[in-house]
Parts: C-alpha cells; structure tokens; sequence
C-alpha cells in the first residue's frame, strides 16, 4: 500500500515518527512524509532526531498566522501533493488543525484515511480549543479509527463511529522508549553539558505550561503555584522550558523571574525533554503528551487543566486533575513534596496509555487488509 503521512507540530512528529520508522521496514509498504510545517524549528527538530526526511514540505509557517491562515494554507499546498502521490491511505494523527485538514482533503479526493490517537475527548468543544473540534471533526472523516485506549473506543462508538475502531494504545510510548533508546545508544554526555546549571541533587520538578484557554488569571495563578511551591521548598528545583508564545512569556517572566530555584529556559528539543522528564521527580504541566509518557518513567503527574481527554491516566492514579486553582495545585504539590506514600502510589501505578507496540499493531492491521 502507498501511505501518505501528514503532520505539522512537534507532538504529531513525535507520535507519528515509530509509526513512520515502522512502516518504512516493511517493505510491502510504501511511505511518503508530508509535513506542513506548522511548527517549524521545534518540528525540524524531532525530523533530526528520528532521522526522517520529508518527501514534501508545505512550510506554511507565518508571523502571526491566525487557524484561518493554517487552515486555508494547508488545505490548498495538499491538492497538488495528493495529486501527485495518489495514496491509497493517508495518516493524521491527534488533534492539530493539520490533522483536521489532511483528514478534510483526504475526504475531498476520496482517499481512506487513518486516524491516530482517535478517540480522545474532553467534552468541552472550547476547552481544548481548537484541539476538541479538531479531533471530533477528524475523526469523523476517516476510515480507519487506531485508538489509544478503551475509552476512547467508548467515545468513538457513542457518536456513531463503530467501523474499523481499533484499541492499540499511544505511539507516544514508542516514541518516548525509542527516543530514550536512541539517547543511551549516542550516550548521554551531551544532556548532561546542556543541563549544567540544574542541580539534580535536589528534587527536580519539570514544569511546561502553555495552553491558550488558561491566558490571563488561570496561567497568573498557575505562575503564583509555582513561585510559591518553590519558595517554600528551598530542596526543590523547578525546570520550566518556557513556551514561545508572548502570552506565556510575559506572565512567566513577570511571576516567576527571580526565583532562586526556579530555572526559565528555552523551549526544549524531544531528546532533551524526554531526558530531563526521566531525571525528574514529578511534573506540573497543562500538555496532553506528557500526561501519556511521563507514567511511563514513574513520573507522577500534576495537570494543570480543568478537564482533560486523557482521563484514563486520572483514574488509573498515574496524574491527577488539579486545574488552574492556586490552592490546588499548592496543596497536591506539597503533597507528592512531603507524603512519600502517596508519591510512590502515584509513582507505581500502570500507565494506561500502552506498551510501546502500538505501530507493531498498526502495521499488523494493514498487512492484513
């Protein structure tokens, strides 16, 4: 079969990069990479480090581009490359406005598509924004539905989606054990020059931060959490790859630059995330992925959302709902902080997100079809 891989962000290129590595080993398959670059550095990063190369690259990336702009770019830059590929399948993956819209143009060209990490769902179509239209609108236009999870085949199967749903865990963990496997195999020297300044003896807390319905006072009592934790834990060190977006940089930087034993630095390559998320102790975060592959490492998690489609890992106690209260988020905190009990509950519980065979299942289906 001829697939056609479609992505844009740094978590597609994650997710979809065992699945691609997997594909293109197998010789009954034949694979072609597009990406739309809707990230651009952060994106060309993970393409490195899995030594994938794009067969097309709409690089659609602008100053200021608004979801209108991505989405009429990216719909348009994708006629000509279907055109010219003709595949037989084409791969999306989550719920990124570029998986929206390769499901969309697969849809218009009559081509099955696959949806990846289908399924996930918060309940909330503004929260997140624009994630839950993305991926409820996705899903409904493909073929093929490879969910993560039980539930989120509950989910599927509610709103009428009952074909060819499949429950094969998260490519995430595959990524996460092959990017960790890649980094022991190069060697780790080069992670350990890079975080010279982190001072491991301490208890390391990785912190990321970034989704846009928490802008304004959510993200400011967020930023007040984190200051104040790390003030009152002078044993603590908080890590916080500050998010490129002027409105996480303004409010970051205006609560928490100071603070002895709060590091703000750059946003991080995959390689060197995965590797401080495998040195840390437990993380605060607000991101979908890192709920997923933090567990893997015995990483307790701390979201920093009001609701979240990965409620799976809430249930089974690898991460637990603190949203965006103050009092919350300082007081579950201090918890894992002092109550070792209940940081190695947390710590030791299964992650539901997988094994790292996902792409192995995903192959399997379509040698057999």
């Amino acid at each position: 079969m001829r697939h056609l891989f479609i992505f844009g962000t740094r978590p597609e290129a994650i997710k979809m990069a065992p699945l691609i590595k997997t594909f293109q080993a197998d010789s009954k398959q034949e694979v072609f990479v597009c990406v739309t670059g809707q990230h651009r550095e952060m994106l060309d990063q993970v393409l490195e480090f899995f030594e994938i190369k794009p067969d097309f690259d709409l690089n659609l990336m602008s100053a200021n581009q608004t979801l209108y702009d991505v989405t009429a770019k990216a719909l348009l830059g994708l006629k000509p490359i279907l055109d010219k590929v003709k595949p037989d399948n084409i791969f999306v993956q989550g719920d990124t406005t570029t998986a929206f819209v390769g499901a969309l143009a697969g849809f218009y060209e009559k081509i099955k598509v696959s949806h990846i990490e289908a399924g996930l769902r918060s309940g909330d179509m503004h929260s997140p924004f624009p994630e839950e239209g993305n991926r409820i609108l996705a899903g409904h236009l493909s073929a093929y539905h490879f969910a993560p999870t039980p539930r989120a085949v509950e989910n599927l199967n509610k709103e009428g989606v009952t074909q060819h749903v499949y429950n094969v865990g998260n490519t995430v963990i595959d990524a996460l054990l092959l990017g960790l496997e890649i980094i022991k195999r190069k060697g780790e020297a080069p992670y350990e020059t890079f975080f010279k300044d982190i001072d491991f003896s301490k208890k390391v807390v990785l912190v990321t931060g970034h989704r846009r319905e928490s802008f304004g006072g959510p993200f400011e009592n967020m930023c007040r959490a984190m200051r104040d934790i790390a003030l009152a834990y002078p044993d603590v060190q908080m890590v916080y790859p500050v998010h490129l977006n002027p409105n996480v940089r303004k409010t970051v930087n205006e609560v928490l630059h100071g603070v002895d034993n709060v590091k703000l630095i750059e946003p991080l390559a995959y390689p060197y995330l995965i590797w401080l998320m495998s040195k840390s102790f437990f993380v605060l975060t607000d991101s979908g992925g890192i709920q997923e592959e933090a567990p893997s490492l015995g990483k307790p998690v701390l979201v920093m959302r009001d609701v979240t489609e990965r409620q799976e890992g809430i249930e089974a106690g690898t991460a637990m709902l603190v949203g965006t209260s103050y009092e919350i988020i300082v007081r579950e905190a201090k918890r894992l902080l002092d109550d070792k009990n209940h940081y190695e509950t947390m710590a030791n519980a299964v992650n539901p997100y997988g094994d790292g065979t996902t792409s192995k299942q995903v192959l399997a289906f379509f040698n057999k079809i």
